[in-house]
């Protein structure tokens, strides 16, 4: 009820008053911060219903399946601004007028080369390197050539110049992984065309930029610009509650979103998709794998750890793959796969019952690989696409003057204490 205030706690003849924390929208919280007077601890594996935060960045109603930053839904951001504006609003908390647009958009082409010395480090990784090794190697290392301690001077500056140069590091990323010559950013192109132009431009091919691609690549961005606080995003958190740099805590972020439970989802959806094709494209026989808890088959991109409805960023990536394909007049036997495997899966009360829905990283991979992006860099455009809400975040805590160093508790399970045993005598 709104007029209660407080949540009372009793155990074994004691209690203690927690203070209810309220939000705008969706859940209130318990401040569970006195409940060591009883002698306790709370206990919640994987955080999974402890909010370590009050955020007014991202709204998730996994229920309903609404997705909104700063107020706005997510299909209208989608439809109407590109990825810089979104950015912006992420990183400012209100949508940009021309001018600051235009002025963002400067910053972000003056900052987008790095230090030509940094070039020296791509030539230490191995021709085989993951390009997200490589990407939060760079970005760790970038707090070396630029300065730290100043972040929140000119913070829209601050903000474009990170997303300028970690978009350049992960082409440059791509071209080391084919031992290509790197490809300098135009200042005359836009953020996405620009990273597509440095993706698959070289000096005997010329890549020509297809407006329809690089709309698409605005779309996926900003479907991936912030959720609130998930894996990676808690653990750029994590970093800054240290007082550690931007750099430092995007680079932790990055790690962390390498993860195939996360960031990494997209990828293994097209390594399973791959699987089943080149099983003889049998989908039933793997949807009842995945339906046999005794068989190691997971059937990848379906249900979510929030999302107890269809992810609102699936709908709009499925119709992005179907109108993307069509305009490249491309027929991908993957779709075809992902398709039917979407058919059955919601018709089948195993899945339906459990709300198993397909997620964003069921389609995403294959509009990259539509775009010729390939695979072992689908978890690179996820980091792009996060990293304004990563920065974002990283600022909205180091701005709480009240937020402290992380420092979860454990409940011990371990031995007790037992006398020391001497070498010999073991």
């Amino acid at each position: 009820m709104s007029d209660i205030e407080n949540a009372i706690l009793s155990l074994r003849g004691e209690s203690v008053e927690l203070p209810l924390v309220h939000g705008t929208e969706g859940y209130s919280g318990i401040d569970i911060s006195g409940i060591s007077k009883l002698g306790h601890l709370s206990y919640d594996n994987g955080f999974q219903n402890t909010a370590s935060c009050q955020s007014s960045i991202t709204f998730i109603d996994g229920e309903k399946g609404i997705l909104r930053h700063r107020g706005y839904d997510i299909v209208d951001l989608v439809e109407n601004c590109s990825f810089i504006e979104v950015a912006y609003l992420i990183v400012n908390g209100y949508l940009p007028t021309r001018e600051e647009l235009a002025h963002f958009s400067r910053h972000l082409n003056e900052h987008s080369l790095i230090h030509e010395d940094m070039q020296h480090f791509f030539t230490g990784f191995p021709a085989d390197a993951h390009p997200m090794a490589i990407l939060a190697s760079m970005v760790t290392s970038l707090s070396s050539f630029y300065s730290v301690g100043n972040e929140l001077g000119d913070f829209v500056e601050t903000a474009a110049k990170l997303i300028s140069k970690v978009r350049t590091i992960a082409a440059f990323s791509y071209k080391k992984s084919l031992g290509e010559p790197v490809v300098y950013p135009r200042h005359d192109l836009s953020y996405c065309a620009n990273f597509l132009n440095m993706m698959f431009s070289s000096p005997v091919r010329h890549y020509v930029i297809d407006p329809d691609v690089v709309k698409v690549l605005n779309k996926l961005l900003i479907l991936h610009i912030d959720h609130e606080q998930n894996c990676s995003t808690t653990a750029v958190r994590l970093i800054a509650s240290a007082r550690g740099n931007l750099y430092a805590s995007i680079s932790a972020g990055i790690c962390a979103l390498w993860g195939p439970l996360h960031g990494g989802a997209n990828q293994a959806v097209i390594e399973m998709l791959s699987r089943i094709k080149a099983d003889g494209g049998d989908v039933r026989k793997y949807v009842q794998m995945a339906k046999d808890k005794k068989d190691g088959f997971r059937l990848m991109g379906f249900g979510h750890a929030v999302y107890r409805n269809y992810d609102p960023r699936a709908r709009v990536c499925r119709k992005m793959a179907d109108d993307l394909l069509r305009k490249l007049n491309l027929n991908d036997p993957l779709l075809d796969i992902a398709r039917e495997l979407e058919e059955i899966a919601l018709k089948d009360e195993y899945f339906v019952s459990r709300k198993l829905y397909p997620n964003i990283d069921f389609y995403t991979g294959i509009l990259y690989r539509a775009m010729g992006i390939p695979t072992n860099m689908l978890t690179v455009m996820f980091a792009l696409g996060r990293l304004p809400g990563w920065i974002a975040q990283w600022k909205e805590f180091y701005d709480n003057e009240k937020a402290k160093i992380t420092r979860p508790r454990q409940i011990y399970t371990g031995q007790k204490h037992r006398p020391f045993v001497n070498i010999d005598k073991r």
